[in-house]
């Protein structure tokens, strides 16, 4: 029977020759999540023995880290600001770089929002959360990822605040925000992105087009032709406001576009690592 520390040591060295990005980190995960502990009573035990039922299930954890599948993946859930969701490859796993449009949104205090490519519900569901006054409609193409993020809202107790529907736009409705974080990898950044990603994320949600615009430039036709149109009683008293995530380097194109589209005031928001992460565009006029 292997204790803490020689099972640790062994699944780190593994992972490591595999590639993994941080070996230490997902092996302490694992082990916690089979043996039912956290991190700390980990370390607080390195000379415990790890049961027999909890070894063989970290054993089949570490197999599946080993092809590159994500921790999320394996676990079946991830952490977004205050709530947890389940996620698995129908979805996307959320990233921190999107919470930017959550805090957006915590500034703005919109009563009514439309989170377009919803994927797990990240987005609308950690809105929800923060904004107990706030109307969510999450959207997507994949009815696949609509039934995880349906389940979420569900599990979270959101239901009632939170819809999901089929498809980009809702006919003929009107939000006070609109967030989205749409496929945004170019066709020629493929082959840098890591194999968790390659491997194992779906790719429609991900590819969109050789420049990684492709999609933003749908959205924006869509709201041309539907509904972005000042309403009388709006939050804003008259502003409207979208905001998209995009990525390293795109933040400039896009910027132009929401221009193009009739936003009179268009900002950036940067991520951790520095890096232009989501665009706004403001004081929209009807063209």
């Amino acid at each position: 029977m292997a204790t803490v520390r020689e099972a640790l040591t062994a699944s780190v060295d593994a992972l490591r020759a595999a590639g993994v990005e941080d070996p230490r980190l997902d092996a302490e995960i694992l082990l916690a999540e089979a043996n039912g502990w956290d991190r700390a009573a980990l370390a607080a035990n390195p000379a415990a023995d790890v049961p027999p039922l909890a070894a063989r299930r970290f054993g089949e954890m570490v197999r599946r880290r080993l092809r590159r599948e994500p921790v999320a993946y394996i676990l079946g859930r991830k952490g977004f600001r205050r709530i947890e969701l389940a996620v698995d490859r129908r979805v996307l796993i959320p990233r921190p770089e999107t919470e930017l449009l959550v805090e957006l949104a915590l500034e703005i205090q919109p009563r009514f929002v439309l989170d377009v490519g919803t994927g797990s519900g990240a987005i609308a569901l950690a809105i929800a959360d923060e904004l107990p006054a706030c109307r969510i409609t999450g959207t997507d193409t994949s009815a696949a990822a609509l039934e995880v993020a349906a389940a979420n809202a569900e599990h979270l107790g959101f239901s009632d605040r939170v819809r999901f529907i089929k498809g980009m736009l809702p006919a003929g409705e009107k939000f006070d925000l609109i967030v989205t974080n749409l496929p945004y990898v170019a066709r020629g950044d493929w082959p840098s992105l890591q194999p968790e990603v390659t491997r194992w994320e779906p790719r429609e949600a991900l590819f969109a087009g050789p420049d990684g615009l492709d999609a933003i430039r749908a959205l924006l036709r869509e709201c041309e032709r539907n509904f972005l149109r000042y309403t009388e009683g709006n939050a804003f008293a008259g502003a409207e406001v979208m905001a998209l995530e995009v990525g390293e380097g795109q933040a400039p194109a896009v910027g132009e576009m929401l221009r193009e589209a009739g936003f009179g005031k268009v900002e950036t928001r940067i991520d951790l690592a520095g890096i232009e992460r989501v665009v706004v565009g403001k004081d929209r006029a009807a063209k």
